[in-house]
């Protein structure tokens, strides 16, 4: 099982498992709309101004969502969302399993 954050760098060199985990780090970090000639990839980041119970479950949903979409070979064990929604910081992390039989 493997911990994945949002992306910070880029290997583009990245194969096998790293590749999967970068992907999904990638996705995390996508919002919809925002990339110019796929404007469906990436996840819903429109949470803004629900109760934070709530925005944690809608980014659950939606991650998972996007996640199962664009990387089909990271299979999700599980998703915590921590940081302080009165501030307006919430950070997703992500546990997958890998099928690179798909």
């Amino acid at each position: 099982m493997y911990d994945v954050e949002p992306m910070q760098n880029i290997d583009f060199g990245a194969t096998g498992v790293e590749e999967i985990l970068q992907n999904v780090a990638f996705i995390m970090a996508t919002a919809m709309m925002s990339c110019p000639l796929d404007r469906d990839f990436g996840w819903d980041m429109t949470v803004i101004d629900t109760p934070i119970n709530i925005a944690k479950a809608r980014i659950t949903a939606k991650l998972t969502e996007a996640i199962n979409k664009f990387e089909p070979r990271a299979l999700i064990e599980s998703i915590e969302v921590t940081g302080d929604g009165l501030v307006g910081s919430l950070k997703p992390k992500v546990k997958v399993k890998i099928n690179e039989s798909v």
